[in-house]
């Protein structure tokens, strides 16, 4: 069984469509399917519709708690509630089109990878979005390079597919909440052996991502913190 987590703040506007098309892609794979939508403490409708969605169907999930805890903390969570195997990881804002899910599982298998990240600076990759995100990007990349050489360009993309046992080894020593999860939860990844693949992405960026400067700036914070745990305290050895 495959499992879809979808970690939501604030989506009201998308996040139906966000479920809907999810399952009409997984529907058409081979597999036995759950997905898990993760309301990270919504102030908005956020919740309410996706109850409505797991009345529906049988195999959707409908999570919430009451204060926002971050990107990274909903989709541990998410994994915590979650049965299948292989995990997917996708955001709710439809910068990402779902349909991209059935791909990134052929290379999974194709690839007899572990991970499989998408990559903005992938060659086959489309990608649209403004000209500061694409500058901070690459000023980041280049951070994590520096500080982990992952062998991949991209940790931040919203899909991500990972096999069970990657996540039931690693996620116990997380301790990043917010957005720089991803690279916390990759670095260990790859320090443990595990295969990262990266896969080319179609992303059109809506302008409605909840990043702002003071989270970018704690994205840098906790990013150094995690090479400090890694390399001084040993925290994850």
């Amino acid at each position: 069984m495959i499992s879809v987590i979808m970690p939501a703040y604030n989506e009201e506007e998308t996040i139906e469509e966000a479920v809907v098309r999810t399952v009409e892609v997984l529907e058409t794979i081979n597999l036995e399917w759950e997905i898990v939508v993760v309301d990270d403490g919504s102030t908005d409708s956020t919740f309410d519709k996706v109850n409505k969605l797991e009345n529906c169907y049988g195999n959707i999930k409908a999570l919430t708690y009451k204060q926002n805890k971050g990107k990274g903390f909903a989709l541990k969570y998410g994994f915590e509630h979650s049965s299948g195997d292989p995990i997917v990881f996708l955001d709710s804002d439809l910068d990402i089109d779902p349909s991209a899910i059935s791909q990134f599982l052929k290379i999974l298998e194709r690839d007899g990878a572990d991970i499989v990240v998408g990559s903005k600076r992938h060659p086959m990759s489309k990608v649209e979005y403004p000209l500061k995100r694409r500058m901070l990007s690459d000023v980041y990349c280049l951070m994590i390079k520096v500080l982990f050489n992952l062998g991949v360009k991209d940790t931040q993309v919203g899909l991500k597919v990972f096999r069970r046992k990657v996540l039931e080894e690693v996620m116990p020593r997380i301790l990043v909440k917010r957005y720089a999860f991803d690279v916390e939860l990759l670095a260990n990844a790859v320090r443990r052996g595990y295969k990262v693949v990266e896969a080319p992405i179609n992303l059109n960026f809506k302008f409605n991502s909840h990043v702002d400067l003071r989270e970018i700036y704690r994205m840098f914070l906790d990013t150094f913190a995690i090479a400090y745990r890694m390399y001084i305290r040993r925290y994850y050895d």
